[in-house]
């Protein structure tokens, strides 16, 4: 009768220990993930460059018309000057930073957007599901760039808070359908029927028991968000729907062109910011297919050690 009374309670600290390896797992996992490191190192770069211009570059005003123009690159301005006398490295320096800016706020406000529409039309239902998913939809057949440039244009160009509105109001919607479609897969699940047995609010059963497990698709879904709003924030910019007087890559780009930088010998002036937007793209895009291979095993490559093994 003693060893059996003594079994039950020698067992009990087990679950703990599989989760905290649990956790060390999916952390490992991630840290050994190459695509993961990759784009999480050159994220982290130009999150140094926008926190701290000033260490990569002695120019404190990059807007200022301070040098020689049409330079071509040399040990004092590496990348040359650009035709009104600007240094093109410090622009690119100091434009990370609103680049930046524009990918995370309008990447993290497109995603709380989706989560409130999508997972609350999931688990609410009937005919406030009805409305919030047709609101969706609605959003997921207009066309989206022809739609950013009206709001733009109209909303009054010129404001980076304008840029943002219009990137988080058209960036919205597929996140929503995604994530409606999750929690409607999860809605009868017998932990959320015991919460509802137990009385818990709509509130806390949607904060406290959906979400946590949903946390990769969120998170899945503001990389996606940020990759949209880096590349449309560009586009916005290149057509001049941005400010101009602004220090940004997409302001660089439109300057260019505007200037023909192309045809006067001056090509760095628009390659370096779309090289560094698209890093910057291709930064998030790493980090989600990283993300998606850690959370589902399906996807993640056969390493041919296994093979080797195997042959062995």
């Amino acid at each position: 009768m003693t060893s059996l009374l003594v079994q039950p309670t020698a067992a009990t600290p087990a679950p703990a220990t599989t989760s905290r390896r649990g956790r060390g797992g999916a952390l490992a996992s991630l840290l050994r993930n190459r695509k993961a490191t990759v784009g999480l190192a050159i994220f982290l770069v130009f999150c140094v460059l926008a926190a701290v211009p000033q260490l990569f570059t002695s120019v404190r005003d990059p807007n200022a018309l301070s040098f020689v123009p049409s330079q071509q690159p040399s040990g004092a301005h590496w990348l040359g000057t650009t035709a009104l006398g600007q240094d093109i490295w410090a622009q690119l320096v100091y434009g990370a930073r609103q680049s930046l800016v524009i990918a995370l706020v309008a990447g993290l406000c497109a995603t709380v957007l989706s989560v409130l529409i999508g997972v609350s039309a999931a688990y609410l239902g009937g005919v406030a599901d009805e409305a919030l998913s047709m609101l969706t939809n609605v959003f997921l057949v207009i066309p989206t760039f022809p739609l950013i440039i009206v709001l733009a244009t109209y909303a009054g160009k010129g404001t980076l808070l304008v840029v943002l509105i219009v990137l988080v109001v058209t960036g919205w919607s597929y996140g929503a359908n995604q994530l409606r479609a999750q929690a409607l897969s999860m809605r009868n699940r017998d932990f959320l029927e015991s919460a509802r047995v137990r009385g818990e609010r709509r509130s806390y059963i949607i904060v406290f028991e959906v979400l946590p497990t949903m946390t990769s698709l969120i998170l899945a879904n503001f990389l996606g968000a940020a990759l949209y709003s880096v590349l449309t924030a560009a586009g916005l910019q290149f057509l001049g729907l941005g400010d101009p007087n602004s220090i940004s890559w997409g302001t660089m780009l439109y300057w260019s062109q505007s200037q023909q930088a192309l045809q006067t010998g001056m090509p760095l002036w628009a390659i370096a910011p779309g090289a560094c937007v698209a890093l910057l793209g291709v930064s998030f895009a790493l980090m989600n297919y990283a993300f998606d291979e850690i959370s589902n095993p399906a996807l993640r490559p056969v390493r041919r050690n296994r093979a080797r093994r195997t042959h062995s």
